[in-house]
């Protein structure tokens, strides 16, 4: 943005305007999450003016405007973004029917886009990177860091790297440069430290572990009091095949294409003739979900790599009567709600759902006790830092390998929150339900999102596909085991992991159930399953 634009006289205006602008903006963005709320305020907390790149050579004044907003919702707490702005006749691309945002002033008037769709913008990150920058704004500043990884991952002689977007923008905007790294761009802005970050540096530089992308480089926001956000991870680039939900659903797709053809011919009337095909016909994906179980409890060893107690964020602790009973606490009021729903809701359920949701229904004590025997004892084992969201779409697919991803957590809980320390059952149970939900997914969507199976194509297939979870969760528990060994981190018997496995994934089934009931209700047959599964009902 030119000088006259971008100086501080500016700015009074700037945050005047948007004020009215911002709520219809942030209903347009794909990367803003409130769009369910409704906005009663918002407000520029502060702008950090961003030299492009050919600025910082010398020879371009353009620049762009790192905005921190403030955003108050009718109910609930409120919002921070980050939202990186360049004037329209700056960039050097058509943005069409791109949203803008108008500005007006003494200067005239002239309308504002999206800088990180700008290239310029975009290596300009970079090189902030590059130059471990600090950029100072009214109230904060930007300040860039790299970690030990940044020389090999940038790459010896590698003066400049071609950047560009992601298509697929989300809740972040993530930015490929050439071939060897990506940068994650954070837009919401939350106070705190920030796990992905945080986990992402720890495996990098301490545990040495080479399952997940190396963290490379950061971007913070801190403001004058010392309160800090991320603002960016800059990772090393994974050639990929796309994430292992893909994956395993093409090798579901051939699965089921032959399981069809068997039930044709009167085959797999047995569970034992069934597994015999699974291990015949889904013998490739058997491997790969050996070699994902392996590299799971890689992952986790990593994270309770740290013996010596040395950083306390890492350092494994025993579970305790407190936490237990926060635990149970936390659970209870989950079950409590989603059973709530769950009867509220089971008139609206499709047809063939309703008899499973009301046998379920009448569970929700059952659920309560379950809960309160698995923790009313000590457990014998220690507590870690875990994934926290763990299923087949936080991994890649590499052709021969898994790589690991988006250790962030649910971003729906608080980033404190994020950052306690679990159970590793906990990510177990959560790929274990994946699996599930993989297994009966086609049968829900046959070639088209929007549909829904027949009764009788899930009837048909559906025992097929149980065989085939039930052989994967096999082969992927196993290979865990295996690979986790005698880990302080698993209970003390064999019995005693089974029970806190199982409360784990009961936990994750009946929020499925929630999400489900929610948004998808279609689907609600899997959760609804995997608790009558738990619960042997």
């Amino acid at each position: 943005m030119a000088e006259s634009a971008a100086g501080r006289e500016f700015y009074p205006e700037l945050r005047r305007e948007l004020a009215a602008q911002l709520p219809s903006y942030l209903a347009g963005q794909r990367w803003f999450g409130g769009k369910a709320r409704t906005i009663s305020a918002a407000e520029l907390l502060d702008v950090v003016p961003v030299p492009l790149v050919s600025t910082i050579a010398g020879s371009d004044p353009r620049q762009a405007l790192l905005l921190i907003v403030s955003i108050t919702y009718t109910e609930g707490p409120g919002d921070s973004y980050a939202i990186p702005v360049l004037r329209a006749a700056d960039v050097t691309v058509d943005r069409g029917g791109s949203a803008h945002l108008k500005i007006s002033g003494a200067g005239g008037s002239f309308e504002v886009v999206d800088a990180l769709k700008e290239e310029a913008f975009l290596s300009a990150l970079l090189q902030l990177i590059d130059a471990q920058a600090t950029l100072h704004g009214e109230k904060g500043e930007l300040r860039a860091s790299q970690t030990s990884a940044y020389a090999s991952a940038r790459g010896a002689g590698a003066a400049s790297l071609p950047a560009k977007p992601v298509g697929a923008e989300q809740s972040n905007t993530s930015i490929i440069y050439g071939d060897r790294l990506i940068l994650k761009f954070v837009r919401r802005v939350e106070e705190g430290v920030n796990p992905d970050l945080e986990i992402g540096a720890f495996l990098t530089e301490k545990a040495h572990f080479t399952g997940t992308p190396q963290v490379a480089g950061s971007l913070r926001y801190i403001t004058r009091d010392g309160k800090e956000s991320a603002q960016g991870i800059l990772q090393t680039f994974v050639a990929n095949q796309g994430d292992a939900w893909s994956y395993t659903l093409k090798s579901l797709s051939r699965f089921y294409a032959a399981a069809g053809s068997a039930a044709a011919e009167g085959k797999g009337a047995t569970d034992a003739e069934k597994a015999e095909f699974v291990a015949s016909e889904a013998g490739e994906f058997l491997k790969a979900a050996a070699l994902l179980g392996q590299r799971t409890a890689e992952m986790h060893l990593a994270l309770a790599s740290d013996a010596a107690l040395s950083d306390r964020a890492f350092a494994p602790e025993p579970f305790t009567v407190e936490f237990q009973s926060e635990l149970e606490q936390s659970m209870r009021r989950l079950s409590v709600g989603v059973f709530a729903q769950l009867r509220e809701k089971i008139s609206g359920l499709p047809l063939e759902q309703q008899e499973t949701a009301k046998r379920v229904s009448t569970q929700e004590s059952e659920v309560g006790n379950r809960i309160q025997k698995a923790l009313s004892t000590p457990i014998r084992a220690t507590r870690t830092r875990i994934h926290g969201d763990y299923h087949l779409g936080q991994v890649l697919y590499t052709g021969s390998d898994f790589v690991i991803i988006d250790f962030e957590g649910e971003p729906a809980r608080p980033l404190a929150e994020r950052r306690v320390k679990r159970s590793p059952l906990q990510d177990v149970a959560g790929m274990l339900r994946s699996f599930h939900y993989a297994a009966f997914a086609p049968l829900l969507t046959p070639g088209d999102a929007k549909s829904t199976a027949s009764k009788t194509t899930v009837e048909k297939l559906g025992s097929w596909a149980e065989a085939w979870n039930v052989s994967v969760a096999e082969r992927f528990l196993g290979s865990y085991s295996q690979a986790a060994g005698q880990a302080a981190y698993l209970p003390a018997s064999m019995a005693e992991t089974q029970v806190l496995l199982e409360l784990h994934l009961l936990e994750k089934a009946v929020y499925e159930l929630g999400y489900e009931l929610n948004n998808r209700p279609t689907w609600v047959g899997i959760p609804l399953q995997g608790i009558s599964r738990i619960l042997s009902i």
